[in-house]
């Protein structure tokens, strides 16, 4: 059990209105927390279960779904971060629960050292990603949770659990992408391994020939993945693989106009544009297809992986067997094509290998990902709902901090480990302090 603290901190205050960072999800807490250490967490987890309210931490509001509502008690992880503890010979790395994946990788990168997969954006805290099953792209790596190597997880009635392959096995399965219901987690330990070189290679190619030869693509490449720019033909392909070098960084000027002005700067004016005016978008997404050109370079890791992503949106994103994206995106092009819709953001396509996660998108099959997206503040309703009609005709499981409709009902038939998780969670959280009306659409009660 973890000790009481002497007397409460000083770490609540009251809470105004909470928004996610698309701005389609608010919240209005009771008040909000900030601790210090898992002492201190303790002590608002005792206190909210002794006034009738739940519990839900919230780091940097990057899903696009409920999953961090609440109107009890808002755990802000600002003041859990930092790294605990590298172990060389072990390989892994153990972080504070609210460390933001760009400090992880930074630190990595100091010592040396990397994770093998990630993301395309490190704005969110490690638990965030991995209770939500965030993920790069990959034939043979994974998600983020599925580097996980153990974590901590502070339950309901206090207790403090190591979880690993060994120890609490069976929170360990349940628990790598937990969607917070479990408990907080406070600190995680990743699998990791020396820093390495990636090439990757980026260059438009035609939506038809990438369709027709994705696995191809995807096999012949450690990481593949492709963005297709509605209203047109065209696609923009990134190949990244492992590389003995040298370095060849891109040029900062170069970079600069690419990935800060065209991708970020212009594309916001442009959505802008099409948000207030939506017959141009045809017609820009034509120009922006043909706006960024071939190019090369070589870095580490998560100079590779990640980019700057400044333009908001909101997103839906479903896993369908890897053999159904070709098939999944000629239905959602002829089903944009044939209707009113004006859709100005690019449709992206990623891929991970079968895990053994239980709440994972990717368990027991190989998977592609499809991710569509609407300029935040462009009403989305109509183009998400024809889209995940397409997704859940091919098996479609969706990402669990993404827009989707789906629930408890469905999705015990998409996870054949589903009851597995919700008996853990009966277990560890019987009263439902870590509920909220997310989980309960999801997960059931």
């Amino acid at each position: 059990m973890v000790p009481r603290p002497r007397s409460a901190p000083e770490t609540a205050r009251r809470s105004g209105t909470w928004r996610n960072w698309g701005g389609n999800i608010t919240a209005s807490p009771a008040r909000e927390e900030s601790p210090a250490s898992v002492e201190e967490l303790a002590g608002v987890l005792r206190r909210a279960a002794g006034q009738g309210l739940t519990v839900k931490p919230a780091g940097t509001g990057h899903s696009f779904t409920a999953i961090s509502a609440t109107d009890g008690v808002l755990v802000r992880p600002r003041l859990l971060t930092g790294i605990r503890h590298i172990d060389r010979e072990a390989m892994t790395i153990t972080v504070e629960a609210g460390t933001p994946l760009k400090r992880l990788n930074a630190a990595l990168a100091r010592e040396g050292l990397s994770l093998t997969n990630m993301g395309d954006i490190m704005e969110q805290t490690v638990a965030g990603a991995v209770s939500t099953g965030t993920h790069g792209t990959g034939r043979d790596s994974a998600s983020i949770a599925a580097q996980l190597a153990g974590f901590e997880l502070l339950t309901a009635d206090g207790t403090l659990l190591h979880c690993t392959p060994e120890e609490n096995a069976d929170v360990f399965a349940a628990g790598r992408i937990g969607l917070g219901a479990l408990g907080v987690l406070t600190a995680l330990t990743f699998r990791i391994e020396p820093v390495f070189l990636l090439t990757a290679r980026e260059e438009p190619m035609p939506l038809d020939r990438v369709l027709a030869e994705y696995e191809q693509l995807v096999t012949e490449n450690e990481h593949f993945e492709f963005y297709w720019f509605p209203h047109t033909e065209r696609t923009n392909t990134k190949r990244n693989n492992r590389s003995q070098g040298p370095a060849r960084p891109l040029k900062k000027l170069s970079g600069w106009f690419e990935d800060e002005f065209l991708s970020n700067d212009l594309f916001q004016a442009v959505n802008s544009l099409g948000r207030a005016v939506p017959a141009t978008i045809p017609a820009v997404a034509r120009l922006s297809s043909r706006a960024l050109s071939a190019r090369t370079y070589t870095d580490i890791p998560y100079k590779v992986y990640t980019s700057p992503r400044r333009v908001r949106f909101v997103e839906m994103e479903y896993a369908v067997p890897r053999a159904e994206v070709p098939a999944v995106l000629r239905e959602l092009k002829a089903m944009i094509e044939r209707s009113r819709l004006r859709v100005s953001f690019p449709v992206e396509v990623r891929n991970a290998p079968a895990d053994d996660l239980a709440l994972s998108t990717a368990n027991g099959r190989d998977t592609g990902y499809i991710a569509v997206h609407m300029y935040r503040g462009t009403p989305y309703r109509e183009y998400f709902t024809a889209a995940e009609k397409i997704f859940t005709a091919h098996a479609g499981r969706p990402h669990w901090g993404k827009v989707h409709t789906r629930e408890a009902a469905h999705l015990c038939e998409a996870y054949p480990r589903f009851a597995e998780f919700t008996a853990v969670r009966d277990r560890l959280d019987p009263d439902r302090l870590f509920a909220n009306p997310y989980l309960r659409r999801v997960l059931g009660d």
